[in-house]
């Protein structure tokens, strides 16, 4: 059975957001970055890395997890590398800090490549990658994570949902935006479904009898979310043999190479490498941002295959969801709408007419 959801107002949602990581804790500038990240998030219709994730945050904070007041070091650097220390911070910080950096070093040398170890969790990847498009780069993000997914022919979770996301500029305002998992979906997804009281399709999770099921509680044991988010079964890859190949390199990237650590060494958050490329180093900005939006357009016009009407590029449906967001609100379900006002009340924040 489907759970109702309210539509609340995104500007409201934010300003609730810093205040409840202002009252546990954080800086202004955590605060800001962090429900920054969250509020982009649930406009762009990525609701399972949206407010849904605060919760998680408050909680690290109240168990020092997630260290406040705390900047990202560099532990090495090169010309157009760099090593950066996290240092437990708010991964939000810590990425975006390490994106930056990337972009700098790529702006010098042409491409900047920066891994990230002891960082928490960082979100949504698309938010750092689409920053090296606006900057007439390309973006690419690869982020590995403790253990949810199993890997193709096992049953147990071994490899995490280790997602990857790459940005390139076009001629237009919007770019190509890759942001997906190596999982079938990423874990948000079917916490969402979950609590919403929707199934998911099958070939999403196996349960604790490593059996496939539509039923989105064989992926947890108790507590349930969004109380916590313990595993019982496990995602699967996206794929099959493709996905797992995928998580397994970015494992080797993201968490080998940057010492984050892989498999039941990562306790939390993710391994980070973090890469720009800058076009200009290669072709003119203007000739290769011209010629994508050509390709874009030859894919666009190709014909249709039955059942579809437009083909779209990734990254359009965000982008088409957030202006209609933008202007109609953001819908909440009950269980989310009840740890604000519980949040709300712990740290003694008004909910600022959230639901008026």
């Amino acid at each position: 059975m489907k759970m109702d959801t309210t539509v609340v107002n995104p500007e409201k949602l934010y300003r609730l957001s810093i205040k409840l990581l202002l009252a546990a804790g954080a800086s202004a500038f955590e605060s800001r970055t962090v429900a920054r990240h969250l509020l982009e998030a649930n406009l762009q219709g990525v609701d399972s890395h949206g407010i849904l994730r605060l919760f998680d945050y408050l909680k690290s904070v109240e168990r020092g997890e997630i260290k406040t007041h705390v900047s990202p070091r560099i532990v090495k650097n090169g010309k157009s590398v760099a090593l950066v220390d996290g240092r437990w911070g708010f991964g939000q910080t810590t990425a975006l800090f390490s994106m930056r950096l990337a972009i700098e070093k790529a702006s010098k040398s042409g491409i900047g490549s920066v891994g990230v170890f002891n960082c928490n969790h960082v979100g949504r990847l698309a938010y750092y990658s689409s920053l090296a498009s606006e900057k007439h780069m390309i973006g690419l993000v690869f982020a590995n994570a403790d253990p949810f997914v199993a890997p193709w022919g096992g049953r147990i979770a071994v490899l995490g949902t280790n997602p990857l996301s790459i940005s390139i500029p076009t001629a237009s305002a919007e770019p190509i935006a890759i942001d997906l998992s190596t999982s079938v979906v990423p874990e948000g997804k079917v916490r969402t479904a979950f609590l919403k009281g929707d199934r998911i399709p099958e070939g999403w999770i196996i349960g604790p009898n490593g059996e496939t099921s539509t039923n989105p509680a064989d992926l947890y044991a108790p507590p349930l979310p969004p109380e916590g988010t313990h595993l019982s079964g496990a995602l699967l890859p996206l794929g099959g043999y493709k996905g797992y190949a995928l998580a397994l390199a970015i494992d080797a990237m993201a968490g080998v190479l940057t010492g984050a650590g892989f498999d039941g060494n990562v306790t939390r958050g993710n391994g980070l490498m973090l890469q720009a490329i800058d076009v200009r180093k290669f072709i003119p900005v203007r000739k290769f941002e011209k010629q994508v939006s050509e390709l874009i357009r030859k894919v666009k016009e190709a014909p249709k295959a039955r059942g579809f009407d437009e083909i779209l590029i990734p990254g359009e449906p965000e982008s088409r969801e957030r202006k209609k967001r933008e202007k109609t609100g953001i819908p909440l379900t009950q269980p989310i709408l009840r740890k604000l006002e519980e949040s709300s009340e712990k740290y003694k924040v008004d909910m600022l007419g959230l639901l008026k």
